[in-house]
């Protein structure tokens, strides 16, 4: 650089160095949005995906496509595309499905409410059509999915927020039959208590922001697939409509899945501790979680024994908006806040929150009452959270 000016040097000095000899133990946060190469010709190899590194970071990333194999590998899955969150990994999921004008997807009727909007509000409007189905009655269900000709079936391994347990391979047999595809929100489950596409399922998604992450300091979303052929078409997704995972975010998830395992028996346990002991105060009418209230053989079958999952949801004696604030406000220790997963014990209160879109007509269809809570255990000593939550219930 010698032979250059100082405005120049400025520019240009320490950049490009040669990769170090010795093999980073951590994956490197690669910040760089472009790359170069020495000719070209290998540029435009790559370009043209002949060759197997990175060109734009919309394109790829090395420390996203780190995470991409880390879940990719926990998940079973030959396919593993990252998201700047786990609404874009929905959408990515529906749209490799190829639907066009008049394509019909089927979804539980047991879903996020923000994927409720995303078929009625985005995909509505362009000739798809939904219908929604009980996927707990595999009867009723078989007999929907003949009468409507879904193209795609959308769940969630644990549902949000009433914790049904979905019989995955019964509803991928259902749907194989129908030739069509099952896509399988995985989030509240995790790769460490199931995966979805070893039960038949086509894809498994996350909103990585929660277990995954588990820290609250990350957003992000990953969908996997057990065909290769879907690839191109989840690439595409997510390199044209451009909901590209962060590489600073991407960082974050991945060192928060080394965790991942240690974080979740210990939320697992606690939730189960929060559900046999909330079951019997007399401020509560009833206990949702998938060990206790479900089906227990189901839940056997689908999750990672012996655990039931780390979230517990609760419905007050005292059915009202006024008195999940009360409770929820007399919380000392417990977070308030609409995630889950995190190490720390979360509230949320769903009908002000993740399905506060739908009208309370369809909010009460669904069991989604104003005294309705969900509790994301967190990995705190379990005593200090039954405290915090039992001594909230009386004031």
């Amino acid at each position: 650089m010698s032979e250059y000016s100082i405005d120049t040097k400025i520019v240009h000095s320490g950049e490009r160095q040669t990769p170090p000899a010795g093999q980073p133990v951590a994956i490197p946060i690669y910040t760089s949005a472009t790359y170069t190469y020495p000719t070209m010709a290998e540029m435009d190899q790559v370009f043209a995906g002949e060759g197997g590194d990175f060109v734009y970071s919309r394109y790829g990333n090395p420390t996203v496509a780190a995470l991409q194999d880390s879940i990719g590998a926990l998940e079973n899955g030959k396919v593993s595309i990252a998201f700047g969150s786990g609404m874009a990994a929905i959408h990515g999921a529906l749209m490799a499905c190829e639907l066009q004008v008049g394509s019909v997807v089927l979804a539980s009727r047991d879903l996020y409410g923000a994927s409720y909007d995303l078929l009625y509000k985005i995909f509505a409007p362009l000739g798809i059509k939904s219908h929604i189905a009980d996927f707990n009655d595999l009867d009723s269900l078989k007999s929907k999915v003949e009468e409507v000709r879904p193209q795609v079936l959308l769940t969630e391994t644990i549902s949000n927020p009433l914790l049904k347990v979905c019989d995955i391979s019964a509803v991928a047999e259902i749907a194989h039959t129908a030739s069509a595809r099952l896509i399988v929100d995985n989030t509240f489950a995790s790769p460490y208590l199931c995966r979805p596409l070893d039960l038949g399922a086509d894809f498994s998604l996350h909103s990585a922001t929660k277990y995954l992450g588990g820290h609250a300091d990350s957003a992000g979303g990953v969908v996997v697939s057990n065909e290769e052929t879907d690839r191109a078409s989840l690439t595409g997704v997510m390199k044209l409509v451009g909901g590209v995972l962060s590489v600073w975010e991407a960082h974050h998830i991945l060192r928060g899945v080394k965790t991942l395992a240690l974080r979740l028996e210990r939320q697992c346990q606690n939730a189960r501790v929060l559900a046999e002991r909330l079951a019997g105060n007399e401020r509560i009418e009833q206990v949702y979680y998938p060990t206790l209230s479900g089906d227990k053989a189901l839940t056997a079958r689908v999750l990672r024994q012996p655990f039931g999952g780390g979230l517990v949801t609760i419905r007050l004696k005292k059915d009202t908006r006024e008195a999940a604030y009360k409770f929820m406000d007399s919380l000392r220790l417990c977070v308030r806040g609409t995630s889950l997963g995190d190490v720390y014990t979360m509230m949320s209160h769903s009908s002000t929150s993740s399905h506060r879109e739908l009208s309370p007509k369809k909010r009460s269809e669904l069991g989604i009452t104003d005294g309705l809570v969900r509790i994301s255990a967190g990995i705190e000593n379990v005593d200090d959270i039954l405290y915090d939550i039992e001594n909230a219930l009386i004031q």
